[in-house]
Order: structure tokens, then C-alpha cells, then sequence
């Protein structure tokens, strides 16, 4: 990743707005799962009550920079859409400086093998109340509503802003690349749902967490949904061509992909292959996989 060619490169430290109600700052925790970074999102008009999206890593650089930028202001909430570690630990350190509120997605601790570190579980999280799909909370001309949408994480929540009929689609849709899909908590049946019903919605933007607002997001979202069919059957095929375990199935699928990624990639592999098995469309026998 070329940062200095990048617009982003000149965001980090800095609450740039997005729009009326919405400003964003950048972490810098660059990465080719992170893109340029998180982005913890700021919801409200400066010198009323606002609310913190996703206030990022455990990074005191970035707490330092989001502090500075909040100086003088009341956050009443710290919002939470899921706790990967790139997401939601500096909610501690946040809550202690403002006194606000920790709300958001479901307490989730699991361990995790996969192939990022920043994608484990925050077992610091701590909230004071867990929002259902379709709760909501309020602002001085605000309103954050909870859009519940399991498949990255179980526990994932997206939040609508009526107000600027606007999403923040934390990594459940993301700016810049697909979301990893990743077992035993990623789920693609979860998560192919969760997108049909981000689809049935009448968004206007989307604000991912990571990469760019997304300005016509039906027409993403479908192609989205189309991506993801169309990688079902690149492992359907695959399994008919003699391509039986994953690692021959990744190599194959994603040649053209950074070998980086190849881990993350198996990942979303095995979800499909999960996905198939329980539709009865495919079989395995410990790491072969073979057509139903």
C-alpha cells in the first residue's frame, strides 16, 4: 500500500468532516486488512451532546489525537458495531476521559487462530448497554438506530442516522474491499442475509469504517452479493476440477491476490465450503472436500 500517493495520508491526527453531522478520525494502523485505517466517526453538531463510533485500537496516539479533537465537547455515548481489536478497545479509555456512555453490539470473547491479530476478540469491552436490532439512541438532532447484521462477526451491529439517511456499515460493508468471512463466529449465511437486508433498505451513503463512503449503496450491495455467488461457484468448480482441500482451491481462486491475503482468503473459503455443507451441496472427509 502506497500511503504517500494516498489521500489518507494527510488524515491521520486530524477530525475531518464528512458531512453536516458526521466527522471522521483516522487511526493510523495501516494495514492490507485495515486499508488505510480505522475510522472512528464523530455523530452530531460541535457544542451539542455527540456520539463516538468505533473509537478504534488501543493506540494512545490516536486516543490522544481523538481527545484533542473532542476538547471542550460532551460525548454522551461511545457506539460500538463490533469488537474486533481494531474497533472497540479504546471505548476504556474513552468512557474514563468523557463519561459517556458505552453502547452497542453484544460482549463477544472468543479466541481466534486466524490469520490477523488485530482481528481478535476485545475482552476489555465492557458496555453499559446492549442495543437489539431497530434500539435507539438520541442526540441533539441525531438519532443512531442499531441495524443488527451478523456474518463478519455474530455480534456485528451496523447503525442508521435518519437524519442524513446514512449507514455506518462498520466491516459488514466496507469501502475499499469484501469483508472476511471468518468460521467458527464468520458466517456466510449470516452474512449473505445480513447484506439482502442492508439491500431492502433506502440508504442514501454508506460510512464503512474502512476506506471511503459508499455513495450508491444498493448498487453495491448487489454487487456484493453477486461476488460472493460468484465464489461459491469458483469452489463448486473448483472441488469438480480435483481441487479438494483449500489451500489448492485459494491458490487457484485468488492468484491474482497479494499472498497476504492468501490466510484471510481461506477463511472466507472455508465459510463457503460451511455453507454448501449444510445446503447438502457438498461433503468433506477431515480436510478433502468432495461434491455431495
Amino acid at each position: 500500500m502506497d500511503l504517500a500517493s494516498h489521500p489518507d495520508s494527510a488524515a491521520y491526527g486530524h477530525l475531518q468532516p464528512r458531512s453536516p453531522l458526521v466527522r471522521r478520525l483516522l487511526a493510523k494502523n495501516p494495514s492490507p486488512f485495515t486499508f488505510t485505517g480505522t475510522g472512528t466517526f464523530v455523530v452530531g453538531t460541535p457544542g451539542s451532546a455527540l456520539a463516538v463510533i468505533d473509537p478504534g485500537p488501543d493506540d494512545p496516539a490516536h486516543l490522544r489525537a481523538l481527545t484533542d479533537a473532542l476538547a471542550g465537547e460532551t460525548v454522551s455515548h461511545i457506539v460500538i458495531t463490533h469488537t474486533h481489536m481494531d474497533h472497540s478497545p479504546a471505548a476504556v479509555a474513552l468512557k474514563a476521559a468523557t463519561g459517556a456512555l458505552v453502547v452497542g453490539c453484544a460482549p463477544l470473547v472468543l479466541s481466534d487462530d486466524g490469520p490477523r491479530a488485530d482481528a481478535g476478540f476485545d475482552p476489555s469491552y465492557a458496555p453499559d448497554s446492549v442495543l437489539a436490532d431497530g434500539d435507539s439512541i438520541h442526540g441533539p438532532g441525531w438519532t443512531l438506530t442499531a441495524v443488527h447484521t451478523p456474518g463478519h462477526t455474530s455480534n456485528h451491529l451496523c447503525f442508521a442516522l435518519p437524519q442524513e439517511k446514512a449507514l455506518f456499515t462498520g466491516d459488514h460493508v466496507m469501502g475499499w474491499s469484501t469483508t472476511v468471512v471468518a468460521p467458527p463466529d464468520g458466517d456466510m449465511a449470516d452474512y449473505m442475509a445480513s447484506l439482502q437486508k442492508l439491500l431492502d433498505r433506502d440508504d442514501a451513503v454508506y460510512h464503512p469504517t474502512h476506506g471511503e463512503p459508499v455513495t450508491e449503496p444498493q448498487r453495491f450491495v448487489r454487487h456484493l452479493l453477486a461476488h460472493r455467488r460468484q465464489r461459491e461457484n469458483q469452489v463448486i468448480r473448483a472441488i469438480g476440477e480435483g481441487l479438494t482441500t483449500i489451500p489448492a482451491m485459494v491458490a487457484a481462486m485468488y492468484a491474482q491476490v497479494d499472498k497476504r491475503l492468501h490466510p484471510a482468503a481461506a477463511r472466507s473459503v472455508l465459510a463457503h465450503l460451511i455453507d454448501l455443507e449444510r445446503r447438502g451441496l457438498v461433503a468433506r472427509a477431515d480436510d478433502v472436500w468432495s461434491i455431495a
